[in-house]
């Protein structure tokens, strides 16, 4: 079964890829998620459109990922959040809170790494995946709010 994909899907290929897949994942997973669509010749257009908008948002080339990283890392991110007492949060920081508090450049939520879910206000390292051979490291401070 051939589909376009709208999505980055992991070990499949990115957005605006057209992929050979096994018909039951195909109509059972990556179409009813919204992650892909059916191929057809009309199509095309969409794929050269879906490529045009991840070409603006990529990472050009590695030079490009460097100075990105350079300028992720220098300064950490502030994240407020509603905590108890104890420093405890109320409900997580999510990637799409640290997509969005990320103000140096545009980041993709989906190129963002967290090792577990982000409960508690202080300190945190995460991962942002700029290029297949750069990693930035980030620092997020998660300051708790008692509003």
């Amino acid at each position: 079964m051939k589909l376009i994909l709208t999505q980055e899907v992991t070990g499949l290929g990115s957005a605006g890829d057209v992929v050979d897949v096994k018909p039951g994942f195909g109509r059972n997973f990556l179409v009813p998620q919204g992650l892909a669509t059916a191929w057809t010749r009309g199509g095309e257009k969409q794929v050269t459109q879906i490529k045009r908008a991840r070409n603006k948002r990529s990472v050009r080339d590695l030079d490009h990922a460097l100075e990105i990283k350079v300028a992720l890392e220098a300064a950490p991110i502030v994240i407020s959040a509603r905590a108890g007492s104890e420093g405890r949060l109320f409900g997580s920081v999510t990637v799409g809170d640290i997509a969005s508090a990320i103000r140096v450049v545009d980041v993709d939520k989906r190129k963002i790494v967290l090792a577990s879910p982000i409960k508690t206000a202080g300190r945190h390292e995460i991962t942002v995946r700029l290029h297949a051979d750069v990693l930035a490291t980030v620092v997020l401070d998660v300051r708790g709010s008692k509003k």
